[in-house]
Formats: C-alpha cells, sequence, structure tokens
C-alpha cells in the first residue's frame, strides 16, 4: 500500500507517510512486526496532526545532546532530537534509552556543511555520504523509539551552493522509500528570504516537515510560515533564549546575557505566542537546551548548570508540558551589580581595585540560599552554529566575602572580563547572572562606577 506523501491542497484530508506495508497502515494504532510504530502527519482543512501509533500526539520536546534523559521524562518531556557527529553516542544506544524512559527521538542524520569544508560539487563525496545515510536508515528504521528524521542541522547556514538541497531531497526520498513509517525534514535557520523560500519549495520537496530554528526572532515564525506560503507543516526544532547576535553588546563588544529569570520568562512567553498557539502549523516544537555548553558563556543556552543543577527555565518547561509547575521551584534572580552599576552600563574598572558586587536572589520555597561567584575572561570565540567553543579560564583569588554581597578585586591585566553570581537552593536548582567589565591599565577615575 502507497500513499502520498506530496502535499496535494486540494484533498480534504491528506495522510503524509510515504510507502506503507499492508501490516502498518497508518491509521491501524498498531505497531509493525518488526515493533516499529508508525508515524504520520495529516492534513484536514489546512490543520496538520501528527499522529504515532494512529493517535494524535503532541510533541512536548527539547535538544539533549547525550544528557540524561530520566530527569527529562520526570518533567513531562515524551521526545527529544539530537545532533550527531564523531563524538556522539551511537544511534542504537540513543534510541535503546529512550525507549526505556518511554521517550521518542527526532532522529539527527549528518550532512556535511561547507562551512565545514564539505563540497557538494564533490559527486563521490556526495554519493559517500548518501550511502552513510542510507546505512543510517536502515539501522535505525525499525526502532519503537524513532520519530522522525532530521536530514542535516543548519546545512542552510553560511552556503553557498544550492546542491546542498539536493542532497538532502535525495535523501529524504531514499528514506521514503526504505522507510515507510516516519516523515523527514532538515533543521534550517531559514532566514525566509524569497531566494530561501524558493529552494525549500523547489529542492527539498520530497520533505514532509519543514523545520525552521529560531530565538528571539521565534516569536515571527507564524507570521514568516504565512508569508513563506510554503504549504506543509512545521517544526521549531531549536527554540530557546535570545541568541547571542541578537542582543545588545558592550563598547568593547561583550554581549549582555539575560539573567535566569529573564530568561525563563522569554521560554513562557514566546511558547505560548509563537508556538502553542499556532497548532495549524506549528506541529512540533524542541527546546534549546536540556543540558549545558559553552557558548559565548558556560550559561547562556543550557537549562542546567556544569554541576547538573536545573535552572527557572526548566521550571517553566515542566509547566507548560503538563500545566503545573513543579513542586520545588528554582531560585529568582532580581537584579545584579558590579560597583553599583548593572551590566548595560559599560561597567569599567581599574585594575588591582576592589568593588562591591551585589545581587538580589529570592527562593519561592523559602529555601535557604547560598551563592558562590567566578570571575572569567572574556570568551573571545568567533564560531557560529553551534561550534565547540573552548571555556574561557576562570581566574582565581578575586572574589572577597560570601553571600549576596561580595568585594571583587579587578584582575592586574587589562582586558575584557565576566563576573558570574550561582545561587543555589540546596535542592537541586540554581539561578545565574553575569556581568561583563572591561579593566583599565590606569589607576584614573573608572567610567561607570
Amino acid at each position: 500500500m502507497k500513499t502520498s506523501h506530496a502535499f496535494a491542497a486540494a484533498a480534504a484530508i491528506t495522510i503524509f507517510s510515504g510507502f506503507w506495508p499492508a501490516n502498518a497502515r497508518p491509521d491501524s494504532g498498531q505497531p509493525t512486526d518488526s515493533g516499529v510504530i508508525p508515524v504520520t502527519i495529516v492534513e484536514s482543512e489546512g490543520r496538520y496532526t501528527l499522529f504515532r501509533g494512529g493517535e494524535p500526539y503532541l510533541i512536548k520536546g527539547a535538544g539533549i545532546p547525550g544528557w540524561d534523559v530520566s530527569r527529562f521524562a520526570a518533567h513531562g518531556g515524551n521526545s527529544f532530537r539530537n545532533w550527531r557527529d564523531n563524538r556522539s553516542p551511537d544511534g542504537l544506544k540513543i534510541l535503546d534509552e529512550a525507549a526505556r524512559h518511554g521517550l521518542t527521538v527526532a532522529m539527527c542524520i549528518p550532512v556535511g556543511r561547507e562551512r565545514h569544508g564539505f563540497d557538494y560539487d564533490d559527486e563521490e563525496a556526495v554519493a559517500r555520504q548518501f550511502e552513510m545515510a542510507r546505512n543510517e536508515v536502515l539501522r535505525y528504521k525499525d526502532h519503537p523509539a524513532l520519530l522522525v528524521w532530521i536530514i542535516g542541522n543548519e546545512p542552510d547556514l553560511s552556503h553557498t551552493n544550492p546542491k546542498v538541497f539536493d542532497a538532502i531531497n535525495d535523501i529524504s526520498e531514499m528514506i521514503h522509500e526504505l522507510d515507510g513509517n516516519h516523515p523527514t525534514t532538515t533543521a534550517l535557520t531559514f532566514s525566509f528570504n524569497p531566494e530561501m523560500i524558493s529552494l525549500v519549495k523547489d529542492r527539498m520537496p520530497d520533505l514532509d516537515i519543514i523545520s525552521v530554528q529560531k530565538y528571539a526572532d521565534v516569536i515571527n515564525v507564524p507570521r514568516y510560515i504565512e508569508e513563506a506560503g510554503i504549504d506543509r507543516p512545521y517544526f521549531v526544532t531549536e527554540w530557546g533564549p535570545k541568541g547571542h547576535w541578537e542582543v545588545s553588546k558592550t563598547s568593547w563588544g561583550a554581549p549582555l546575557e539575560a539573567t535566569s529569570s529573564e530568561k525563563a520568562a522569554h521560554y513562557l512567553s514566546n511558547y505560548q505566542r509563537a508556538i502553542a498557539a499556532h497548532p495549524d502549523r506549528i506541529i512540533g516544537s524542541y527546546a534549546f537546551l536540556w543540558g549545558q555548553k559553552q557558548e559565548r558563556t558556560p550559561t547562556w543556552y543550557g537549562m542546567f548548570l556544569e554541576d547538573g543543577s536545573e535552572t527557572e527555565t526548566v521550571d517553566v518547561m515542566h509547566y507548560v508540558w503538563n500545566g503545573e509547575w513543579p513542586d520545588n521551584r528554582s531560585p529568582r534572580i532580581d537584579a545584579m551589580t558590579l560597583g553599583s552599576n548593572s551590566s548595560d552600563q559599560d561597567v569599567t574598572l581599574n585594575a588591582g581595585s576592589s568593588y562591591l558586587a551585589e545581587v538580589i536572589a529570592q527562593d519561592p520555597d523559602g529555601d535557604p540560599l547560598s551563592y558562590r561567584w567566578e570571575v572569567m575572561r572574556e570568551s573571545g570565540a568567533q564560531q557560529e552554529g553551534g561550534d565547540s567553543e573552548e571555556i574561557p579560564e576562570v581566574l582565581h583569588g578575586l572574589i572577597e566575602g560570601a553571600g549576596g554581597s561580595v568585594n571583587v578585586m579587578a584582575p592586574a591585566e587589562a582586558g575584557a572580563y565576566r563576573l558570574f553570581v550561582y545561587v543555589h537552593d540546596g535542592q537541586g536548582h540554581a539561578g545565574h547572572a553575569n556581568i561583563p567589565f572591561l579593566v583599565n591599565e590606569t589607576d584614573s577615575t573608572s567610567s561607570g562606577i
């Protein structure tokens, strides 16, 4: 039995699936003999719905790069996406771990990026990539935890050769021939300009779902979708805090990071306004990042700290997935100052001088709070697309005191630095904030202090 995965606007109800074996009809609601659980997308009167095993499947998702998925499941998440490279766990291990916790996986098949040197005019390299993808599909396609295939992550970022999209479409066609049970997509930064819209329509017609990755700009995605006129359902495969490229900067170019509390409010507002309010076209989303990573700072994108502490953003995701807040909430950060100035006031210090730093924090449950202060050199990373960065050097011996008010000694060496504060509740939760500052060589009166 075959049902089309083309998008026929004339049909009142269309099932997007690919090739379906007789024992795995998309409306059967039963696993196949191999244990695979069929996944389909049904369109009815302009509204798209994802089905798994014949039942509507509401994705409660996040991106997880090898992090502990047990806490994700405990907080109410049901599906996670991954990013695959030569450092990633084996795909079967990922799927098996998901199945143990009743979760599904949007499985990424890595494809080469031009910005990393892949040449899409090299036919032999493209053929090897296609064969790699084919082997991946054959290996994972019957696993019951598999939900969808993501063919490459941000292949459009800094691309110049449109053949990358031809290669993705070829892999999608191959998947539909080998695996009639799981839809295909690719995760795009998607500028939504006319050229990119044409590339998606003309060069990747075989994809079942269009996936976009937006941060502050996610609020505009519903409008972008409407204006693009692409007749397919959408995933938002990454969304989260304001990106480091989307925020104000100091006069020396350091991006201003929001506090953990400001980020949590941003997650909640954007989820409600940009994703939950538009279920007709946005059929699933994966918040970024259920884990921790260094990207400009160690705290910018992760919902966790490096020690595993949960931040307020985890509370928010628990709320949107369950309709109620967790029993114990994370500390809230209300304000942070260095030398009586906040992060947006171009804080400049004199080398070797001491300055008062303060944080105002509270705990919703009345748990006693502890504080950790840390000075780092400012990251000089220029990577894009989430590429690996080195963690900046931590400088010791510069903090005097404890609690929510301490003295900070400006480093002796002139340059750009950042002061961090971490506030813990003793229950596995934390809040955080930071202020970038510049150290002068002179002992003249400091600006902004």
